[in-house]
């Protein structure tokens, strides 16, 4: 459930942030009921928990005002408690000449459109149901040791949608700009016309006059694109060796298994025969084995004689 509660609480932060323009630090504003209920619920140091509520990044400022602070005292030994923890916070202006009531002072201060962008704390119902009505003002409540968001009102989902509208589509002003800002090649004719040539022309036409725009296709078709160059490479052809090389190696491959390696380094120079080298290394091994495969055949015909001769006798 408190995964659940989590990801609700930072819908709404989003939905707040997104179309009311709600950025960090966030700014909380909070009545007398909120701070009594933080006290009596132990929902202490308040800022953590309204971080944690809030999924912000650093612990949002408090704030109250005088005229909260007044009623509080008003509230007697009941709420000295509360009224020693709100007046350590922050105290925002209100322009009031006398003290009046809490629910009007926060009234006041959030206004129409909630300029100061305030989370509002309270756990007055009444405050709660009147602020539903303006939009862009998110409200925080507890229950029991746990701290909730309200969820946005029907009035204020209306009110985002109608001023993401009026975002998409262009204003009067920006219209009558675009009246007045002639092509270089028109200008004359457009000078001449009627005003309500001028208001029967298209918009798309008056755009491509404004931002000297042409009517082209912005991006390109597609088209096979040819093979790798790379790939297309033809295989060099190996080394081969000549005539004359193939008849220096056999002479060496001789002398290097009559004579030994240690004779052979001493007559050729071993900078010069590397590669000659490799090749007596490598023809080796076969020239060893054809020998042993001949030994052996002396040695069964040798032996299969032997018993001819004793079986004759």
């Amino acid at each position: 459930m408190r995964v659940k509660r989590r990801s609700k609480n930072r819908k709404v932060v989003r939905f707040y942030a997104s179309c009311f323009g709600f950025r960090e630090p966030y700014r909380v504003l909070v009545d007398g009921t909120f701070v009594h209920h933080l006290l009596s619920h132990s929902l202490l140091p308040a800022d953590d928990a309204l971080q944690s509520l809030l999924s912000a990044s650093r612990p949002p400022p408090l704030f109250t005002s005088k005229c909260v602070l007044a009623e509080l005292r008003r509230l007697g030994k009941s709420h000295a408690d509360a009224f020693d923890a709100a007046a350590l916070l922050a105290t925002a202006k209100c322009e009031h000449d006398k003290v009046v009531s809490a629910v009007d002072c926060i009234l006041s201060l959030i206004g129409e459109k909630n300029p100061e962008h305030f989370f509002v704390a309270t756990q007055d119902s009444d405050l709660r149901a009147k602020l539903r009505e303006v939009p862009g003002v998110p409200v925080i409540y507890g229950l029991k040791s746990s701290l909730f968001i309200e969820q946005p009102s029907v009035q204020q989902r209306k009110f985002a949608q109608l001023d993401e509208e009026k975002r998409l589509h262009m204003g009067k002003s920006e219209y009558q700009k675009l009246l007045k800002v002639p092509s270089d090649g028109k200008a004359a004719a457009s000078e001449n016309a009627s005003d309500d040539e001028k208001n029967r022309r298209p918009i798309s036409s008056l755009v491509e006059n404004a931002l000297r725009v042409a009517d082209k296709s912005k991006f390109k078709k597609k088209r096979p694109k040819g093979p790798n160059p790379l790939s297309c490479k033809k295989k060099k052809p190996k080394p081969q060796l000549s005539a004359a090389q193939n008849q220096i190696n056999m002479p060496i491959i001789s002398i290097y298994y009559v004579v030994g390696k240690a004779c052979l380094e001493e007559l050729f120079a071993v900078d010069a025969t590397q590669g000659l080298m490799r090749t007596c290394v490598l023809q080796g091994p076969k020239a060893d084995g054809e020998a042993k495969r001949k030994r052996v055949r002396k040695r069964k015909r040798s032996h299969k004689d032997s018993k001819q001769t004793e079986t004759m006798s």
